[in-house]
């Protein structure tokens, strides 16, 4: 797809990684809508993006994640990307996290994101994009984190699916499975301490290589051993 003027709907925008989503798409000409949890925040970040419309929502509700998309096709006329770039990390031995984590982890990272997408497929047309931030943990489990890596696979499983429905209707479906990136966001646990983990990589040069696969019309944005973003055409 092309960047220069589509209309893109960046879920999480408030955020650091989606915050710098916003700012790369932008750059290459998109028209951005902003939808994120706190309305504060949320008009803070739409002050870089003077004209973009913004949209409210809450991840224990998909119905209010479904308006968000409804709302910004409706102010940009129209919808050719949608994006979600939020979520939540929990810390801990399976056995030690209560069910209310698990299931906000579930909530936030897999359905919130899906009921975004669903309502993107029902608007948008051929040659547009839905993507998604999953992350390497839903490829590759991690002890310490196994309902965090669930909800991530859950949602990774629910985009392959979904690629397949909408290849014959031509809307493209990008996955990007970042490994650990330096957000904040392990600081920011619902449960639990993170572990000592390494260096994390550069959340504006993941965006940006998100950029370059939505305009490749690519499936999937991996990171390699190295840190280096990969764009992949096709998924494995």
């Amino acid at each position: 797809m092309r960047l220069d003027g589509a209309r893109v709907l960046v879920a999480g925008a408030t955020g650091v990684l989606g915050g710098a989503l916003t700012a790369e798409l932008a750059g290459r000409g998109a028209r951005p809508a902003l939808a994120g949890r706190d309305p504060a925040r949320l008009a803070r970040a739409a002050e870089a993006h003077p004209g973009a419309p913004t949209a409210v929502f809450d991840a224990y509700d998909p119905a209010s994640c479904a308006r968000a998309v409804h709302d910004a096709a409706a102010a940009l006329g129209g919808l050719d990307a949608v994006v979600t770039a939020f979520g939540t990390v929990a810390f801990g031995r399976a056995a030690e996290v209560g069910d209310e984590v698990a299931e906000h982890l579930s909530a936030v990272n897999a359905l919130a994101p899906a009921a975004f997408l669903r309502a993107a497929l029902t608007v948008m047309g051929p040659g547009s994009v839905i993507a998604a931030f999953t992350g390497v943990v839903a490829e590759h489990p991690q002890a310490g984190m196994a309902d965090y890596s669930a909800s991530k696979a859950a949602l990774s499983a629910w985009l392959r699916a979904v690629r397949r429905e909408a290849r014959g209707s031509g809307i493209r479906v990008l996955e990007a499975r970042p490994g650990h990136l330096e957000t904040g966001f392990a600081d920011r646990p619902v449960a639990g301490t993170a572990p000592p983990l390494p260096p994390g990589g550069d959340p504006r040069r993941v965006v940006a290589a998100l950029a370059d696969a939505m305009e490749a019309d690519a499936e999937l944005l991996r990171t390699a051993p190295d840190g280096t973003p990969v764009v992949e055409r096709r998924a494995r």
